[in-house]
């Protein structure tokens, strides 16, 4: 018998344009925070939500992945990484730096008036009560705001997918955002992103024209001496 065909989904990234809509819409949304942050950095949903505030280092501003939050049968549970490329440390940028320590300000505000101290346990986004976020409940909100700002066919995976293509369109190495990615291989990276580094050929080419001299035909160099 012959192997059903792997049918891949259909990715979706967005232009630096569309990513501002995308803010404009969810910025009022408690999702926000895990939004901006999944498209700052390139990180699975289920990595975003398994953070706490001990893998967080703004003063070297990156992001350790040592769990992660799945949903099955309805519970939420934590689990390590699968693999050793997903159990890794992220570059952040200052921008979502300094976002991060104002949303921990306002996370200790809102521990304080609880009544309980915010902790370095604690988990980077949750509930009021501290409780994880529902992945689901993530999903389907993240759809909403799509809709609402007339972006279609977009899911939360793709803004790891945007991460990524953004960073290749600045001229960043493979490698690097392989590495932020957590994936197992440069080459797997440049397959899932083939389509976006073939069109960089052309701007490749561009660069290449400014830096070569012009060609000279035979004419221009003169007879050729017999």
């Amino acid at each position: 018998m012959d192997a059903p065909r792997v049918v891949k989904k259909t990715m979706r990234t967005l232009t630096p344009a569309e990513v501002e809509i995308l803010m404009t819409h969810a910025q009022d949304s408690n999702y926000y925070p895990v939004i901006y942050t999944a498209v700052s950095s390139g990180m699975r949903q289920a990595e975003l939500l398994g953070l706490r505030w001990r893998d967080i280092d703004l003063d070297m501003l990156s992001i350790s992945v040592s769990q992660v939050l799945y949903k099955r049968r309805g519970v939420c549970i934590f689990k390590e990484p699968k693999t050793m490329h997903s159990r890794r440390r992220v570059a952040m940028t200052s921008k979502l730096a300094q976002f991060l320590r104002e949303y921990r300000a306002e996370r200790e505000s809102l521990h304080w008036h609880l009544g309980r101290p915010l902790t370095l346990d604690d988990l980077l986004f949750a509930t009021m009560d501290g409780k994880p976020l529902d992945p689901c409940g993530l999903t389907h909100t993240f759809r909403k705001i799509c809709m609402e700002a007339g972006l279609e066919r977009v899911r939360f995976h793709d803004l790891r997918h945007t991460f990524a293509s953004l960073m290749l369109l600045r001229g960043a190495k493979p490698k690097v955002i392989s590495e932020a990615l957590g994936h197992a291989s440069v080459a797997f990276t440049m397959d899932v992103y083939s389509h976006i580094i073939s069109g960089m050929q052309e701007d490749a080419m561009a660069l290449l024209d400014e830096v070569l001299p012009s060609g000279v035909t035979r004419s221009g160099r003169g007879a050729a001496k017999l």
